[in-house]
């Protein structure tokens, strides 16, 4: 029987890649080869060319950006098999995915699990679109590592909430149309008392400023929220579900910020590669500095080898019925060889590597060095290292009682 199917299964498959390739010849301009998704950073507003925009909306009518989310809610409703398919297309003549950023990483999918139809229905296909920028309110002042330490309270009025208090480190919220958020509806109660709420960053009593830092950009902001009126519809599961929803969140955070996902695609060309055009190469063509090639070998056979592994850990885990605690042991591995990675280009580019502005430095190196000194937060944001320590401790390895 399996082998009458096989034929078939290829057939159909070599169909939908038919499918995409002709798509892509289409639509997709060859100006825009080796461009980003201007929907997946946090560093700047969202300025599309008009060509940009057409491709947007081109793979957005399809539900492409999203391909296996739900066909009902704007999402492709198509196979893991075929999402592959498309990325695999994609990647073949340089085309980028131009649906993407926080609605996609971690507000979507927690929202189709979590959310009523209603709310689906108003929130997922705007962003199968590209049509709406997110941000989190999660961390505040006295809320980082201690997260359910939160103090931004949302006074229940009947049909609506006021809420006031104060976000840190929200990232992108210059530049976001909503802001999914967690707020205390309960002060009596520090875990229960939490409710997650979605917010219009344009509705009075909410302002952002923007936070200079290190690198350079501002990508995060001190959010403040004064008097804002918040309506009952507005609000995601029941009152006090808050903290089981915002953890779930977290998990898609930490998938998408490790290896497992965003940080993969951020990687470009290999450290090898870069290195040829920076060193001296000895009569094989190979690197002169043999310490410097050894190193680039050990990270090149561990980074991938990490990414094998959070392949297949991410499957199971999606087999099981979506994102776990394995997102926490994804998050601090992946980071943690993103920095390593950083410092090791460091090391390859010597002094075009240290540079910060000027004629003698390329872009790419200026830009290497601002992602190494932004990359240090990597361990800290979508929760520190310490506490994916606590979490693997607790709800990976069972070594001590949880809540």
């Amino acid at each position: 029987m399996a082998t009458q199917l096989e034929p078939a299964a290829r057939s159909d498959d070599e169909a939908f890649r038919a499918e995409v390739q002709q798509f892509l010849a289409q639509n997709f301009p060859q100006e825009l080869k080796g461009k980003g998704n201007l929907l997946a950073g946090v560093d700047g507003p969202t300025e599309e060319s008009p060509k940009q925009e057409a491709w947007r909306k081109a793979v957005g009518e399809r539900g492409w950006g999203t391909p296996t989310w739900p066909k009902e809610y704007g999402g492709g409703g198509l196979t893991k098999k075929q999402a592959r398919i498309i990325d695999q297309e994609f990647a073949k003549v340089g085309a980028y995915n131009p649906i993407g950023g926080m609605g996609v990483m971690m507000f979507g999918p927690t929202l189709l699990e979590y959310g009523s139809e209603e709310q689906k229905h108003e929130h997922i296909p705007p962003i199968c679109r590209g049509e709406i920028r997110w941000c989190q309110g999660y961390s505040e002042p006295n809320a980082g590592s201690d997260l359910a330490n939160i103090q931004t309270f949302a006074e229940d009025k009947g049909d609506h909430y006021i809420v006031n208090g104060q976000k840190t480190w929200t990232s992108g919220g210059q530049w976001a149309d909503k802001c999914f958020a967690i707020v205390r509806t309960d002060k009596s109660d520090k875990h229960n008392g939490i409710s997650f709420m979605l917010m219009d960053m344009q509705d009075p009593g909410v302002e952002v400023r923007p936070i200079t830092m290190i690198s350079g950009t501002s990508p995060f902001c001190e959010t403040f929220f004064t008097d804002v009126k918040v309506p009952k519809e507005n609000r995601v599961g029941e009152e006090g579900q808050g903290w089981t929803i915002g953890k779930r969140l977290l998990q898609h955070e930490r998938t998408n910020i490790s290896g497992g996902g965003r940080l993969a695609s951020m990687m470009g060309a290999s450290l090898g590669d870069i290195a040829k055009k920076y060193g001296e190469l000895d009569a094989k063509g190979q690197l002169a500095d043999k310490v410097l090639r050894d190193k680039i070998a050990d990270f090149e056979i561990r980074w991938n080898s990490f990414l094998l592994t959070a392949r297949r850990a991410m499957e199971e885990s999606k087999a099981q019925g979506g994102v776990s605690e394995i997102s926490s042991v994804l998050k601090k591995l992946g980071t943690k060889m993103s920095q390593e990675r950083s410092e090791l280009l460091i090391e390859i580019r010597g002094f075009q590597g240290l540079g910060w502005e000027g004629d003698g430095f390329s872009d790419g190196e200026l830009q290497s060095v601002r992602a190494w000194l932004f990359g240090k937060a990597t361990t800290i944001y979508g929760g520190s290292t310490e506490i994916q320590n606590n979490i693997i401790a607790k709800r990976v390895l069972g070594m001590l009682d949880h809540q």
